[in-house]
């Protein structure tokens, strides 16, 4: 099923500021709760779906991509979409924009013991790849398989980062909750503030025994094989991101990010320009003065076209609809076919003096018109 319009999910125009778009989350989140919709089996699915538009809409760079290509330019990955969605990322991810003293505290994370908390201050880094892709690959999208050396979560440990589940205990600072709240006075009275706990750095918890394989970090460096969808018509520089395939956070915290930058390998016969592709089509003189058939090449394979008797260098064909397919879904572009006149470097005596014969025939002395020779003339001055 077609993913609906971020913008309209949250009930926003495309010119919304940042604070706007966090109210009209908190808003449409607050609306359809799980919590507060029991009876409500769609409850849940408009609560991730507002969850998704949001951690787009929220990101400058997602939010860029998708107000210039829609869904494709986020490469299937918008966020929290299809079976990444996890509950759980949602209220660690978004649940600090409601606020600690939120009477609806406790439905983002606040009856979750803080681990929310912990995960979101833990979050790993991003993670950047740079994908090759042959002009096959984008003209009809390609699943890559890419091995990616990166911080991966401890087996021996769980991710804990504790020898055994006795080395591990909460944290008296904090209670466990992973932050603290500050009281400052200000001009306006006092202001309340929560902040990361500074004696278990957000963790929750202290160990006493660190596991031994990944020194108390509860990952360690690996290698992990991640399947990539990409959509047919990317381009060169275009960025796309998979959510929760970067680094994975310390102890149990949320992976980053995996972004996934496109170069393109050239083609030998073909290149690009947009949508459309070019061919620099040769042709020698007999064959652009009495006509013939060729075979070019296509992205799809090679076509037979007609070259009519009489063609001019630099005429150029247009095949519709064979160029490379818009990211946007607006169908395809066209192949553009330019024609340069071969000249042999080298002539027999007999070519020679058959070209000699034919130099002087009326019908090979050029006679071009009058806005013809103005084009020549503008051309001859613009490269002189």
């Amino acid at each position: 099923m077609a993913k609906k319009d971020y913008y309209e999910v949250l009930g926003v125009s495309k010119g919304s500021s940042k604070e706007e778009i966090k109210k009209a989350y908190r808003k449409t989140a607050m609306k359809y709760h799980p919590d507060r919709n029991e009876d409500d089996p769609k409850a849940e699915e408009k609560f991730k779906e507002a969850a998704e538009a949001y951690e787009v809409l929220s990101d400058d760079n997602k939010r860029a991509k998708y107000d210039r290509f829609g869904h494709a330019g986020l490469g299937g990955q918008g966020g929290f979409s299809g079976n990444n969605m996890n509950m759980e990322d949602i209220f660690s991810q978004f649940g600090d924009i409601f606020g600690g003293d939120s009477p609806f505290s406790s439905m983002f994370g606040g009856s979750r013991g803080g681990g929310g908390a912990r995960r979101q201050s833990n979050r790993g880094n991003n993670l950047r790849i740079k994908v090759k892709l042959t002009l096959d690959e984008i003209n009809a999208g390609v699943n890559k398989k890419i091995k990616v050396k990166k911080y991966i979560g401890c087996k021996t440990c769980g991710n804990s980062g504790a020898k055994d589940k006795g080395s591990v205990s909460t944290c008296g600072t904090c209670g466990g909750s992973g932050y603290v709240r500050k009281v400052a006075s200000t001009f306006l009275g006092q202001m309340q503030t929560t902040v990361s706990c500074p004696s278990c750095s957000g963790q929750g918890t202290t160990i006493t025994s660190k596991c031994n394989p990944c020194k108390g970090d509860g990952r360690i460096y690996g290698d992990e094989t991640i399947n990539i969808d990409i959509p047919a018509g990317v381009s060169e520089g275009m960025q796309l991101s998979m959510s929760g395939k970067g680094n994975i956070g310390k102890r149990g915290g949320r992976p980053g990010d995996l972004l996934i930058n496109i170069e393109e390998v050239e083609h030998e016969e073909l290149q690009r320009d947009g949508v459309n592709l070019i061919h620099e089509l040769y042709v020698n003189f007999a064959d652009a003065a009495l006509g013939t058939n060729l075979e070019v090449p296509t992205i799809e394979g090679r076509v037979k076209i007609k070259l009519p008797p009489g063609t001019q260098a630099g005429k150029i064909f247009r095949l519709r609809g064979k160029g490379l397919p818009s990211i946007q879904g607006y169908g395809k572009g066209d192949q553009l076919i330019h024609v340069s006149i071969w000249t042999p470097k080298t002539l027999s005596s007999e070519e020679r003096n058959l070209l000699e014969r034919l130099r002087t025939s009326k019908n090979f002395i050029p006679n071009p018109s009058k806005s013809e020779k103005g084009f020549f003339d503008k051309m001859r001055d613009y490269f002189n």
